[in-house]
């Protein structure tokens, strides 16, 4: 937590723009990376990153310190992808490059660009990729169960209610999930040991 975190949040709460801007630029890239895990590639990510601090600004008056700011933020998150995904599947995409106006002004001014830097792209774009692209061959329902357990952090409960099924289904869907993708990453290093060695870097730069 940011050491004046809560001032700012009490800030933000009251509609204070640059305050918000500064709350939100300490999980920004954080928050791109878990929009890139559910979206699965890097420009709809960074549209989806902008649409879900909105939301964030939005919802921040409810905010009540029940769990920590990062948790509320990332459950957030994990909900307004869901929901977009639901909506693809359903819809043809709209733009999300829409300007929002508030009373106060606009919710987002001069944000940093939430992609990666140059640097940590490179870096990290093979590996990202290659775990994205493992993640996406999951069947859709045991790829919700796990990306909102270990993205996000949800509890079984939660996972339950918002995918209605019942804790036991959660579990097994989870523990199916895990095992389908450490069975993949061993059959595809057998063929390319370079994914052991990019995956153990990304785990040692953690």
């Amino acid at each position: 937590m940011l050491p004046d975190e809560k001032t700012l949040i009490t800030k933000s709460q009251k509609g204070d723009l640059s305050a918000f801007e500064e709350l939100i630029a300490a999980y920004q890239q954080k928050i791109y990376n878990l929009v890139f895990r559910y979206i699965g590639n890097y420009h709809d990510a960074s549209d989806m990153t902008q649409e879900v601090i909105i939301r964030i600004y939005k919802a921040l008056p409810g905010f009540r310190g029940e769990a920590s700011f990062s948790t509320w933020m990332y459950h957030i998150v994990s909900n307004v992808c869901y929901d977009e995904l639901r909506r693809r599947s359903k819809h043809p995409q709209n733009s999300l490059h829409e300007d929002i106006i508030t009373e106060s002004g606009e919710i987002i001014r001069d944000l940093a660009d939430a992609s990666p830097s140059l640097e940590s792209a490179y870096e990290e774009k093979e590996t990202s990729e290659y775990m994205q692209e493992l993640i996406s061959r999951l069947p859709d329902e045991y790829r919700w169960a796990i990306l909102l357990r270990e993205m996000s952090g949800f509890s079984y409960l939660e996972i339950a209610q918002q995918l209605h099924i019942s804790i036991g289904t959660v579990k097994s869907r989870i523990n199916r999930a895990r095992k389908y993708l450490q069975k993949q990453i061993i059959a595809d290093a057998e063929h390319n040991p370079e994914i052991m060695s990019l995956l153990a870097q990304r785990g040692d730069s953690k």
